[in-house]
């Protein structure tokens, strides 16, 4: 049905669509998830080296206790103090977009400035010292992003009492940060007298070296510089070529103004760096007035101490750069130029598998048309992830969980699908998609007459609301709930159903969701193919709404459907990782060899329900109306993208709203599927693969009752051996903190594949483990490891552990334990069942409960081992069994020949 045709069906207006379209819009927006501001960030090493400081204490972090281990760069900061508001600040060159590293860094500088209440603030700055590279193309770009990736989260105050601050004074400045927002170019005068200043005192001159033979001049890493022959030029003859260098009557290169430290420095940016350079260029904000620009190092501490910034929060790259921004600080404090003293403190950056954050190639991938621009949703640029619909809160969550520390790091991906999952579970609408349309036909149902049912929007959250279904004559299902036993599918499988399948079969009963039972009676056929075209169907009345009929059976198979007359066409594209390998281009040398080739897949003609047309209709009314607003109402920080509106398509993934759909067709971009489909990258269907390895609990309680019948003694087939009736599976920890009533005690969020009845991802286990102390909380979190989890859930200091995590350890005790988590390799998908070598497919118990099966798994314990090569086996009756994933062998990261717990 055309969207031009929808106001014939009677259940809604357009006033009331563009007011549940607004609401869908806000929480997907603002979301159930703020996180950051509720700072779900552990304390880390700059928490305590600011708090060390300052002597002020954050606010609202996780209690993990006294974790932290001291080292020379927390020390080091006992020498100075701050009095004033914690000042954090997000200062990005203005020459490219945003990226998921660049997330991270908004993330936590946010974060930290809130963690510092109630006066902590984040400033918002541009460092734009470069005309060569920058524009305001990339401003807008800056500012909308940040904007976006903050939204649901309080903005600064921008009137505190008795603050001179600048305040927000144009409708650029709006935005989440505090005050307006401020550029390097606004200081270029100050930071020009900062030069001066530094050649008067004798520290910088006047370098007229080429730049080739400043290069010899600089030296190696194992071998001094050596000084210019232009080091020694007089404090007068300086400032006179600094002056006309000012004036523009130098050629770009001819000279630059360098800092005189140490030509012998170990440290090679301590060589006598340059301070400003050349460059004949307008730039987008200062137009003509400069033909000389200050370098980024110099600037860049400058700018931090006029802001009255306390911590320059950057990443790992500047740490050697940090002895020259505190050589200027110390510098221009002496002459009274400076009066703040900022500190800068590194961290590590965002490294995350399956993708490239240089900027380098994400300009190549855009140059070459491996995309389509920066905002393809493939890209992992911030406009990117935007238009493909991840929620702001989910990339949020994402840096929390990632944490922050020195350590270098290369995340998974499927961490972040996690988070996005988690997110868009709680925030998305659900709806009726049939990706790949079957006719059905309801051969009993009278005239074109069409009923109506009322579902939820949200099956857990009532404040959603409800949405109108119509149900009539003919429907839609998917074909894949349909298995043609008497067709050429079913001759391919002799002429029986897939194993478990319990949906449509010929002849066969399933219930179409919310609405009735049905049964198949005849199906038609394509004369050329075979294959069904179309099904017709009987529709048991008294089966409505869910309810089976006293003495007869409840009908298991569930399936989604759309009613044919209302259905609303529309387009999908089904996006997925960008690149086929965890590190694109470290075999080949070439990235651009491992992209993706199924990294977007495009279906047209995919059917929905009409409640999203008309949610669609009225967000893009209300994206019309909000850009017909007065200039200066724009920019505020509660700008409505497409992509607000979002879905979870039941049993095919969350999708979200592209800006390219309009009246005639609506475009929909999948953001992620239900669970992880990425299984073992090795040979075959590695996707089928994964789903057959993904047992739910449901299916443990299957292979439960088949091993009962076999213990039982009643003619089975023998008792199952101890090592396949325990359930070990591959899981990732989501989340990781302490216990609040042991110390010795942690609490994890851990993805064990689980699912529910619909299929869809259940609720992550909660696991207590005895590690408090042993494992960093960051290491824990994104981790692929191993669960045990058909023990009986049990209490643990108040909190019930639904899983055993495993471990190897090199059997000291106390402190002087080493403890290692079982490593299974990134590819494996959550919830796959692990085996062991040279024995039957594991068949586990549902769950270990009795006593008697509670000794199976100590029986197991015993002989588990790491061996020499740090595989995890198990030992049985002399013969080595290694423990195997699809992807390889489960290991330890160094402990080897050690006792497996």
């Amino acid at each position: 049905m055309s969207l031009l045709k929808m106001q014939r069906h009677p259940f809604s207006s357009y006033t009331s669509t563009l007011s549940i379209a607004i609401t869908l819009a806000s929480v997907a927006l603002f979301g159930q998830h703020t996180l950051v501001e509720g700072l779900a960030y552990a304390p880390n090493f700059i928490t305590k080296i600011i708090s060390s400081s300052t002597g002020r204490e954050p606010v609202g972090l996780l209690d993990v206790g006294n974790t932290d281990t001291p080292t020379e760069s927390d020390d080091e900061t006992l020498i100075t103090g701050s009095t004033g508001p914690i000042t954090t600040r997000f200062p990005p060159e203005p020459n490219g977009y945003l990226h998921l590293g660049h997330a991270k860094a908004v993330s936590f500088n946010f974060a930290v400035a809130r963690m510092f209440a109630p006066d902590g603030r984040c400033h918002m700055r541009l460092d734009d010292t470069n005309p060569s590279k920058e524009g305001q193309e990339y401003v807008d770009s800056i500012l909308e992003d940040v904007r976006w990736i903050q939204s649901g989260c309080s903005p600064f105050p921008d009137n505190v009492d008795g603050d001179d601050s600048p305040k927000k004074s144009t409708s650029a400045d709006i935005g989440p940060w505090f005050g307006p927002v401020r550029t390097t170019s606004e200081c270029f005068d100050f930071i020009y007298d900062c030069a001066v200043s530094l050649i008067k005192s004798g520290d910088a001159y006047m370098e007229s070296l080429t730049a080739e033979e400043m290069r010899e001049y600089r030296g190696t890493l194992t071998e001094p510089g050596k000084e210019s022959p232009y080091r020694n030029r007089s404090v007068e003859e300086n400032l006179e070529m600094f002056e006309k260098m000012r004036a523009g009557e130098y050629k770009e290169g001819e000279h630059i103004l360098r800092a005189k430290i140490d030509m012998s420095s170990p440290n090679i940016n301590m060589r006598d760096p340059a301070l400003y350079r050349i460059k004949h260029e307008s730039h987008q904000n200062t137009g003509d007035k400069w033909c000389i620009y200050p370098m980024y190092d110099f600037s860049h501490p400058i700018s931090d101490a006029l802001e009255g910034i306390t911590h320059s929060l950057c990443t790992l790259e500047f740490e050697d750069h940090r002895p020259l921004y505190d050589w200027t600080i110390e510098k221009l404090s002496d002459v009274g130029l400076i009066k703040s003293r900022p500190r800068q403190i590194e961290f590590s950056r965002l490294n995350l598998k399956y993708t490239v954050l240089s900027k380098r190639k994400l300009i190549q991938l855009v140059e070459n048309n491996h995309v389509t621009g920066w905002d393809d949703p493939r890209m992992p640029t911030l406009s990117g992830m935007r238009r493909r619909g991840v929620p702001p809160a989910a990339l949020r969550l994402f840096c929390e969980r990632v944490g922050i520390s020195k350590a270098d790091s290369n995340i998974d991906f499927g961490v972040l699908e996690d988070c996005v999952r988690e997110v868009m579970d709680s925030t998305s609408s659900r709806a009726f998609a049939i990706l790949n349309p079957l006719k059905v036909t309801i051969s009993n149902w009278q005239g074109s007459t069409l009923e109506d049912f009322e579902v939820p929007r949200h099956p857990k959250i009532e404040e959603m609301g409800d949405r109108v279904v119509p149900f009539g004559k003919h429907v839609f299902i998917e074909r894949s709930d349909f298995f043609d036993t008497e067709g050429p599918e079913g001759a391919a499988n002799n002429n029986k159903p897939p194993k478990g399948f319990k949906r449509l079969l010929p002849g066969g009963k399933v219930r179409l969701k919310y609405a009735y039972v049905i049964s198949c009676d005849e199906i038609v056929r394509d004369p050329d193919t075979n294959e069904p075209i179309e099904l017709k169907c009987t529709v048991y009345p008294e089966t409505r709404a869910g309810v089976t009929p006293e003495g007869e059976a409840r009908v298991k198979g569930i399936i989604q459907w759309v009613e044919a007359s209302t259905a609303v066409k529309c387009k999908v594209n089904q996006y997925d990782r960008l690149f086929k390998t965890e590190e694109p281009g470290k075999e080949s040398g070439d990235f651009t060899l491992d992209i993706n080739p199924e990294s977007l897949s495009t279906l047209d003609g995919i059917i929905v329900e009409p409640s999203v047309a008309f949610d669609a209709l009225g967000i893009m009314g209300a994206i019309r109306a909000e850009n017909e607003k007065e200039t200066e109402k724009q920019g505020s920080g509660e700008k409505i993208y497409h992509s607000n509106l979002s879905y979870q398509f039941e049993r095919s993934g969350y999708f979200a709203l592209d800006p390219s759909s309009d009246m005639k067709q609506l475009v929909f971009n999948r953001v992620v599927t239900l669970r992880d489909t990425w299984g073992s990258a090795t040979e075959g269907d590695t996707r089928n693969a994964a789903k057959q390895s993904q047992r739910n609990r449901g299916g443990e309680k299957e292979g439960n009752q088949k091993q009962q019948k076999q213990k039982g003694g009643g003619g089975g087939a023998g008792v199952v051996e101890d090592a396949r009736r325990i359930a070990l599976r591959a899981a990732t920890i989501l989340e990781a903190g302490p216990h609040p009533e042991a110390d010795s005690l942690i609490v994890c969020k851990v993805d064990c594949g689980d699912t529910t009845e619909e299929g869809e991802p259940a609720e992550p286990r909660t696991v207590v483990a005895g590690l408090a102390g042993k494992i960093p909380f960051d290491a824990l979190v994104g981790r692929k490891i191993v669960c045990l989890t058909n023990l009986k859930p049990a209490k643990m200091r108040g909190i019930e552990s639904e899983a055993m995590l495993l471990a190897a350890s090199d059997g000291n005790d106390g402190e002087n334990e080493k403890v290692e988590l079982l490593d299974v390799p990134d590819s494996v998908p959550n919830g796959e069942l692990l085996s062991f070598e040279g024995k039957e497919p594991s068949d586990p118990d549902a769950m270990l409960k009795s006593k008697g099966a509670v000794k199976v798994w100590d029986r197991v314990k015993a002989g588990l081992r790491s061996n020499e090569e740090g595989e995890a086996t198990f030992v049985d009756e002399g013969k080595i069994h290694r423990i195997m994933s699809s992807a390889g062998p489960v290991k330890t990261a160094s402990l080897k020949d050690s006792v497996i717990q």
